[in-house]
């Protein structure tokens, strides 16, 4: 959960570290939990009952979780195989400490400016987190600047089983390319469009008017296609940004990633330029006129950057000619060198009458005069004797002696000069943390919609009409990913579902296996979800109803270490769906009670 090193994080994901932390208030017992990504820089809070955080756990799915030594048994059975649990003193939890360590984090005297005022559990969750990396010597972490309370109110909800079964994201143990819907969907040019897209996915929308928002601008690109195509071709530019700020925060970057953060910005310049000429944009821009060209540091970058940087410094250069006199003239000794010797040599046999003499250099006493033994005679008594061999002998002079002090003073201080002129330019990107950071949200965002124009061109996706209603009224709706998965001349066939609260609330699907009772079951989930994150849907007409919670329950198997058969967990998974739905959710059973007998399942 700590980790900044690209080696070790895929450029498509998050990678979250949470902060659990439960505790008694006036509302009964309630968990506080907070997740920060230290490579992008968030901080993003909420508090809960159990249910709800379990819900949150499974939509960010964190690397690492971090909690009191006296909790780690109760959330070591929830957090599943694919978290790593580390513990904390419990010190790090007391509201009062971790209210001041976030308060000095984001330099605020209350914080209700965030509107996080009365989670004091989160808050705590939040500063234990912060504690931690104190703890890891993280000294630099000034690029967690931004906190926000995850709204439940604006998100559907989605819970693992969910998320598992209608197969979001790829499966550890399906390795067919292909087969999930991120892999189908996702259409973005950037690392940071793609782990936008990865969070949309688990957090759908539950506002109409946020969800026209977005469906608005991916009208706006599929009218406007020859920008579309503009805008994807600067942001496969930009790179990662994100990152690239983060790892300046800590001190860390490198000079290659210094040259990519300049063409990254240079590339935001251009789509806010490109997109402030487009008169028909005002869907589009609602964001991006807020974009930050960082001129001066767009400066600063090239000015003290060669043109292509290489990986680290000390290899080759790295600032470029003209930027500091003083490298500039210890760089022309070392590049002069060889002319420099060459002149010494010539002079030295002309002075001598040696025309064999020659100049070479040794690991062991540095710069020599190599003359042959049958002119050691014509050697001047001033030459100093340093090495004998068989058929030749090697001198140095003082000359000698002050020249090469020069050229080896020279590359150490070269490399001293560079190293403090590049560590004063990461200073300078530290001051552009919050602009590059909102510059990444909002082409990240820009990157996600482009996306979803792209696939609906590519894929015949329509725009649903979203309201306010009970109603689900799909017509020639089809499955997402297993269109894409056909044989060659084989169509996808298109299937119509409706329901609503009052004429059709229930629809029981029967057939014989292989008929396709799954698919649809999936598809309508995956239509619905799809439609709220903002997305065109594959059908060739659709009215969504909101739906606040989606639940699935497909196939069972037990879990002997609980003590449940595979019947009692179909019904504990059914009783968690039955105590949490209301009148605005779907829920999709696949084949329920059939881990017991036929007379027994159906009653």
């Amino acid at each position: 959960g700590l980790s900044y090193n690209p080696q070790l994080l895929e450029a498509s994901e998050h990678n979250f570290l949470a902060g659990i932390f439960s505790g008694r208030t006036t509302e009964g017992e309630l968990t506080g939990i907070a997740f920060t990504d230290i490579s992008t820089g968030t901080i993003q809070l909420a508090q809960g009952d159990r249910s709800y955080i379990e819900s949150l756990l499974s939509q960010y799915n964190p690397r690492e979780i971090l909690v009191s030594r006296d909790q780690e048994k109760k959330w070591k059975t929830t957090a599943g195989a694919a978290s790593f649990i580390s513990t904390i003193d419990d010190w790090a939890f007391v509201y009062d400490a971790a209210q001041e360590k976030v308060k000095t984090q984001f330099g605020v005297d209350s914080l209700k400016g965030f509107g996080v005022e009365n989670l004091p559990l989160a808050i705590s969750a939040v500063g234990a987190v912060l504690f931690y990396l104190e703890i890891n010597k993280y000294a630099r972490y000034d690029h967690l600047c931004t906190l926000q309370r995850i709204d439940s109110g604006r998100l559907m909800w989605l819970d693992k089983y969910s998320i598992r079964n209608m197969e979001l994201f790829p499966r550890h143990d399906n390795p067919e390319k292909g087969a999930s819907l991120i892999e189908v969907i996702d259409k973005t040019n950037t690392p940071m469009g793609a782990r936008l897209l990865r969070q949309w996915v688990v957090m759908p929308l539950r506002h109409t008017v946020d969800i026209r928002e977005r469906h608005n601008v991916v009208e706006a690109f599929l009218e406007q296609w020859d920008l579309t195509g503009k805008l994807r071709k600067m942001l496969s530019q930009t790179g990662d940004m994100e990152r690239l700020v983060s790892r300046a925060a800590a001190g860390r970057l490198s000079p290659r990633e210094a040259g990519q953060l300049k063409t990254a910005l240079i590339q935001t310049s251009k789509v806010r330029q490109l997109l402030a000429k487009t008169e028909e944009t005002q869907a589009i821009r609602k964001d991006t006129d807020n974009l930050d060209d960082c001129t001066e540091l767009v400066e600063i970058l090239h000015r003290t950057l060669v043109a292509s940087p290489p990986p680290q410094l000390g290899k080759s250069p790295v600032i470029a000619p003209g930027f500091d006199p003083q490298l500039d003239e210890l760089r022309h000794i070392v590049s002069h060198n060889k002319e420099y010797l060459q002149e010494m040599q010539q002079k030295a046999a002309e002075d001598t009458g040696i025309s064999s003499l020659k100049i070479s250099f040794n690991n062991v006493f540095g710069y020599y005069i190599e003359v042959r033994n049958t002119h050691k005679d014509k050697v001047p008594p001033s030459w100093i004797r340093k090495q004998t061999l068989v058929n030749a002998e090697r001198y140095i002079t003082e000359e000698l002696k002050s020249y090469e002090e020069k050229i080896l003073g020279a590359e150490e201080r070269i490399a001293l000069l560079e190293q403090e002129i590049f560590m004063q330019l990461v200073e300078s990107v530290r001051r552009y943390i919050r602009p590059i950071q909102e510059n990444a949200r909002i082409l990240a965002r820009l990157d996600v919609l482009l996306g979803f124009a792209v696939l609906a061109r590519e894929q015949k996706y329509c725009r649903p009409r979203m309201d306010e209603s009970d109603v689900i009224d799909i017509r020639q709706g089809r499955h997402p990913v297993l269109e894409t998965l056909m044989p060659p001349g084989e169509a996808y066939i298109p299937n119509d579902v409706y329901l609503d609260n009052t004429k059709q609330q229930i629809i029981i699907l029967t057939g014989p296996n292989m008929a396709g009772k799954s698919a649809l079951l999936r598809q309508t989930g995956l239509i619905v979800l799809l439609a709220q994150i903002g997305s065109y849907v594959p059908a060739k007409e659709a009215t969504l109803g909101i739906v606040d919670k989606l639940f699935t329950r497909v196939g069972a198997s037990d879990n002997m270490a609980r003590r449940e058969s595979t019947f009692m967990v179909e019904m504990l998974e059914s009783a968690a769906i039955l105590n949490n739905i209301t009148g605005k959710s779907l829920v999709l059973f696949d084949e329920i009670g059939r881990g017991t007998s036929t007379y027994d399942g159906i009653s």
